[in-house]
């Protein structure tokens, strides 16, 4: 008799508590550091809450990895029941999550950690792919084997609206920032599979956000014939619900997909890009 297999994950793969909930989805969450106080992403601080404490002092926080001993203490009471795990970490080339949770692998037998080489959602379509194996009744290690071959296939990108964030958080200068404000330039950013999931800039995209998400989405679906149209998430560090719907439509007319799943990223994106960031995350064939 095969054993149950568990699908576990790092709290920045940024799904709604619905969709763990449907998948039977169990995510563990980063460490964020804000005012030399150590929260956990997602469980006892919000975006929001980042946000406000950025306004009211100009203060971002943080963020650290998981380290190999809370991976253990995390995994081992399923594998003590008999069952094996299916891990995927956020990119190896973002974050020392993946190598920690390598490291507690060695020392569990039946966990098999996935390099999801991204973030946000494009580690969540790889999430929700293996929780579909997983209920299908596939072994932990044929979904392992599955998924990394599934990784060059997810494309994942965002909008950012302002530069602030990124500025503040010593990743752009301040030359930089203060050009596309004056410019209104709003890069995408793009994740490079190929270097483990570390980030470049794409396209910069000039005018009002709406113009530049409505041009942004084209520019990512149009023409295309290599879309697996399966599912796309819109994921956003807050928006309004109207930019939602927006891009929502704009999605529909370049691709007809079987779902549309929107969901709000967590504390580690969010505090990385401000608010106003938005993507659109699918898989190609």
């Amino acid at each position: 008799m095969s054993k149950k297999v568990i699908i576990c994950a790092d709290s920045t793969c940024d799904l709604s508590p619905e969709l763990k909930e449907k998948y039977q989805i169990s995510t563990y969450p980063l460490h964020v550091l804000l005012e030399e106080k150590s929260y956990s992403d997602g469980v006892d601080l919000t975006p929001d809450e980042i946000y406000a404490t950025y306004r009211e002092r100009k203060v971002l926080p943080k963020t650290a990895a998981v380290n190999a001993a809370e991976y253990e203490e995390f995994c081992k009471p399923w594998l003590d029941d008999g069952c094996e795990i299916v891990y995927i970490s956020l990119g190896s080339g973002l974050s020392t999550s993946h190598n920690n949770c390598r490291l507690a692998a060695e020392e569990l037998e039946g966990l098999y950690v996935v390099d999801s080489k991204n973030l946000s959602t494009g580690s969540g379509l790889l999430v929700l792919a293996a929780a579909e194996r997983a209920q299908a009744g596939m072994s932990a290690a044929q979904i392992a084997e599955e998924l990394r071959a599934l990784v060059p296939t997810v494309e994942s990108s965002f909008v950012i609206d302002n530069l602030e964030f990124l500025h503040k958080g010593g990743r752009c200068s301040t030359l930089a920032m203060m050009g596309a404000n004056v410019l209104q330039l709003k890069p995408c950013i793009e994740v490079r599979v190929a270097e483990n999931g570390s980030m470049g800039v794409g396209k910069k995209y000039r005018g009002s956000l709406d113009k530049c998400l409505q041009q942004y989405v084209k520019d990512r679906l149009e023409g295309r014939t290599d879309i697996d149209t399966h599912r796309i998430f819109i994921t956003h560090s807050g928006i309004s619900d109207e930019r939602v719907e927006l891009v929502r439509n704009e999605v529909q007319k370049y691709a007809q997909f079987d779902e549309i799943l929107v969901t709000r990223a967590g504390c580690t994106i969010s505090a990385h890009c401000g608010p106003n960031t938005l993507g659109i995350l699918f898989m190609t064939k």
